[in-house]
């Protein structure tokens, strides 16, 4: 099976998820408050909860289709010399999975800080709003060492040379 599009799959099943569960919060909520004049608390807060999840499995899904923002420009001019395309490749793969690292250890010194504090309507742990930032780098960084292993070359089938 394709790590790429496990991955990818994977995200989008759950971005899904996390979008029906918000429009019912929403939705209901803006039913209680118009219609009975009351409202829920615990919509608002599990809301936001849901989008940050969202954000995170997005950019985690967004990776393997190739829709993250991209500068092909370099890499475009350098597609007849092959040692060249190999070598920009390699370095902009180093480059994303760099950019990993940091996005992971930040998230989880975030939801190690988390941990003991919990939020206020709900109580869940504070934990679970850094944590797909962390889930999002170990994916993405697993897919770039996936890519450099194989030796995947880069995919240029943007429609402009800057996005």
């Amino acid at each position: 099976m394709n790590v790429n599009r496990f991955f990818r799959r994977g995200a989008e099943v759950l971005l899904a998820l996390c979008l029906a569960a918000m429009v019912l919060c929403v939705f209901g909520n803006v039913v209680l408050r118009y219609g009975f004049n009351s409202g829920l608390n615990a919509t608002e807060e599990l809301s936001r909860l849901l989008f940050v999840w969202m954000v995170f499995l997005g950019a985690t899904a967004a990776y393997p289709a190739g829709q993250h923002m991209a500068f092909t420009s370099l890499v475009g001019m350098l597609r007849g010399r092959p040692r060249a395309f190999a070598a920009v490749t390699l370095l902009v793969r180093l480059l994303v999975l760099l950019a990993c690292v940091l996005l992971g250890r930040g998230a989880w010194q975030q939801v190690v800080v988390g941990l003991d504090s919990h939020s206020v309507v709900l109580g869940y742990p504070v934990a679970l709003l850094p944590l797909p930032a962390l889930l999002c780098a170990v994916a993405i960084g697993f897919m770039v060492l996936v890519e450099i292993v194989r030796r995947t070359p880069l995919d240029l089938g943007h429609s402009a040379d800057m996005e």
